[in-house]
């Protein structure tokens, strides 16, 4: 069941289609297949239409699970007046943001360029040549708040365009031209010094930004910023600070105890409307659930604190139960909205808890904070409930808790459940594919495995066309982009080095067209769209990282891990040009390049590497694999198999004894080859040592 098919979550109308989105792969294009805006999707035939009409082109862009999106589409785009006004004055182009993520940056600049802020939905208003004039996000259906209302704003634009045609058409190159400046500019910071003054500037700057009473990094809106986490873990293992220690563990129980994870069905909302973590907007998406997957599983292995375990096998049960695709793709997002309420789905009366829970009823409500009020209204239907949380922050649940929450889910289970955005994209599912296998190998958990070995399958059989071309999309025309091949670059580094050395093949011939279609030979770095895209206006770079990590970042940390896998330093020199070219701003703002940060402490720190000669079904081997994959060593690298496998890592190595052998190089220095787990614990504690005694001195 891919885009398009059958959808048991879905709550997309199929009545008379009155625009050319039913067709669409895209389950948010379809939700507005029956606006009486006649929505055209992205496409040449948009703006030719616009150029023989001699009218702007309208540009809305967001996604399913978006809930402003579906805000601004009940107060305008189902409105009939509004839809009329629409289609006499513009061609309206309706576009997906995770389909089409090169339009959805380009323009996004735009939006934020004009009004020094950016988000969704996204409203542009453009040339018949794509350019853009004028810009906003949510726009309401009157005079509010200050905002104009989306009606006023169609008739000035329209007033514009014909009256005032040499204005906006300057507008509109000037904008443009900016776009293209910021693009050349991305590539001339290339000389930075690359060292680990880097990382420690970095992380003062994450620590002056902590949130302590609350953990996180700002006050709300509070997004869960999993890779800034996952950096100040690999801190933890450098400086042994209490203060690290605190801001890993305040944020990480915080967000656990919150209103933003699914004390009931497990994985977490998109963000927090408040310092509390306590009321989400209620989305899930598949990308936040990934990196939170490896967030929880790193603060695991650092902290040994048994509660982030939990939380990870919370996360990997509801991406696995909820979000998984028969042929074993995973979607991309579950709606905020029920029945046209938000939060209903998740939300809970007093009175429903004590008919469902009997006798445990008062140890529930207790637990979860649960009112008579409730701590939850939707501001435009009025609804009220209460949102579980654990209201004693890390207290753990009593038995009464336990026994009552399948209860729960059933009763759960019988409401509406919100909408589900069963598109499968490529470089989501890369990225919980490789916390998936990470989390698989550390907690032994074969199932897990299982599950990402079928999932790597898939994304390289059914999103990789005949002539090797990687989509964007299940089932959609769209080519995949930058992000898209280095995910699913470092996904495969990672099944090599935890499931089976065999991944490093599929691995080359990924880095290779990353290289091929993508890299900028003049500026350095990696563009968003390949040669062999479509032209937009501008060819952008995917520089920053948001929501999910940037193209540039993962490309540089799995150039990094390849070339350390199979020896080819060629890979390691395109990494290298983004580390110089980013490191400063890397270091100035950590939080916009937590995932870079990473990168740069790959090639900054001395590696180590770790070789296991054995049959990896033996048991023996497989202990000794346990000990790597239950410990947090950055910048290392580590195989298994034998001296006849592809890599320079394993070759000439042997067992010992004719038994399944480890060998821990570090400084380009191999110690002593060992066959017992514990002497193998013993050399990786001495490797963290020597870093933790390097970061201390260093800190001082």
């Amino acid at each position: 069941m891919g885009p398009g098919g059958s959808n048991p979550h879905a709550r997309y109308g199929r009545g008379v289609t009155k625009n050319r989105l039913a067709g669409e792969t895209s389950p948010y294009l379809r939700q507005h297949a029956e606006n009486p805006v006649e929505w055209m999707p992205w496409g040449d035939a948009a703006f030719a239409l616009a150029r023989s009409r001699d009218i702007p082109v309208f540009l809305s862009v967001g996604y399913s699970s978006c809930h402003w999106c579906h805000v601004m589409a009940h107060e305008s785009f189902e409105d009939d007046t509004t839809a009329a006004l629409m289609n006499a004055r513009f061609v309206n182009v309706k576009v997906d943001r995770e389909e089409r993520p090169d339009v959805d940056a380009i323009y996004m600049q735009s939006v934020q360029a004009l009004t020094g802020r950016g988000g969704w939905p996204m409203s542009v208003w453009c040339t018949p040549e794509g350019r853009p004039f004028y810009a906003g996000t949510y726009f309401p259906d009157s005079d509010r708040h200050g905002m104009p209302s989306f009606r006023r704003v169609c008739e000035a634009v329209s007033e514009a365009w014909r009256d005032r045609r040499d204005e906006v058409t300057a507008q509109s190159e000037q904008l443009t031209a900016a776009l293209a400046e910021d693009v050349l500019r991305s590539g001339t910071e290339r000389d930075n010094e690359l060292d680990a003054d880097i990382l420690d500037r970095a992380y003062a700057g994450i620590r002056s930004q902590f949130e302590a009473r609350y953990g996180g990094f700002g006050r709300a809106p509070k997004f869960p910023q999993a890779m800034t986490i996952d950096f100040l873990c690999r801190a933890y293992l450098r400086n042994s600070s209490d203060e690290t220690r605190t801001m890993i563990t305040t944020t990480l129980d915080a967000m656990a105890a919150g209103g933003i994870h699914d004390q009931l069905g497990g994985g977490f909302a998109r963000y927090s409307t408040d310092d509390f973590w306590l009321v989400p907007h209620f989305e899930k998406m598949l990308y936040d659930n990934a990196l939170l997957t490896r967030a929880y599983l790193h603060g695991y292995l650092v902290t040994g604190d048994a509660r982030y375990r939990h939380v990870v096998e919370d996360i990997v049960g509801y991406v696995l139960r909820d979000m998984r695709d028969p042929l074993h793709g995973w979607y991309s997002a579950e709606d905020a909205d029920s029945e046209g309420v938000e939060g209903k789905f998740y939300c809970w009366s007093i009175e429903e808890i004590r008919e469902v829970c009997g006798a445990d009823a008062d140890a529930v409500v207790a637990y979860y904070g649960v009112t008579d009020d409730g701590n939850f209204v939707d501001p435009h239907t009025g609804f009220q409930g209460n949102i579980l949380h654990v209201s004693e922050r890390n207290a753990e649940p009593p038995v009464e808790v336990e026994r009552s929450k399948p209860r729960l889910l059933v009763r759960r289970s019988t409401r509406v459940r919100p909408g589900l955005d069963d598109k499968v994209l490529l470089g989501w599912n890369a990225l919980m594919l490789g916390a998936l296998t990470e989390a698989a190998a550390a907690l032994d958990r074969d199932d897990w495995l299982d599950a990402a070995r079928a999932n790597a399958r898939f994304l390289l059989t059914e999103l990789r066309r005949d002539d090797g071309r990687f989509l964007r999309s299940w089932r959609a025309p769209y080519l995949a982009y930058a992000e898209d091949y280095a995910a699913l670059l470092e996904a495969l580094c990672t099944l090599a080095e935890l499931d089976d050395v065999s991944w490093l093949d599929e691995a080359r011939t990924v880095a290779g067209e990353l290289i091929r279609l993508f890299h900028d030979a003049d500026g350095g770095g990696f563009f968003t769209t390949g040669v062999d895209a479509e032209q937009l206006v501008v060819r952008l770079k995917d520089l920053f990282d948001d929501a999910t990590p940037s193209a540039n970042s993962l490309a540089a940390n799995s150039l990094l891990r390849l070339a350390a896998l199979t020896g080819e330093t060629q890979f390691e020199e395109y990494a290298v040009e983004v580390l110089r070219m980013l490191a400063h701003a890397g270091a100035s703002h950590p939080n916009g390049f937590a995932h870079l940060l990473g990168a740069i402490e790959r090639y900054v720190t001395s590696p180590a590497e770790i070789a296991i000669i054995g049959d990896p079904n033996d048991e023996q081997t497989r202990a000794l694999r346990r000990e790597v994959a239950t410990r947090l060593l950055p910048a290392s690298v580590t195989l298994t198999g034998s001296p006849n496998d592809p890599s320079p890592l394993l070759a000439g190595r042997e067992m010992r004894g004719g038994v399944p052998t480890a060998y821990v190089c570090e400084h380009y220095t191999c110690k002593q080859p060992v066959t017992d787990a514990r002497e193998l614990r013993d050399q990786i504690d001495a490797v963290l040592a020597t870093r933790r005694s390097s970061g201390q001195q260093a800190a001082r």
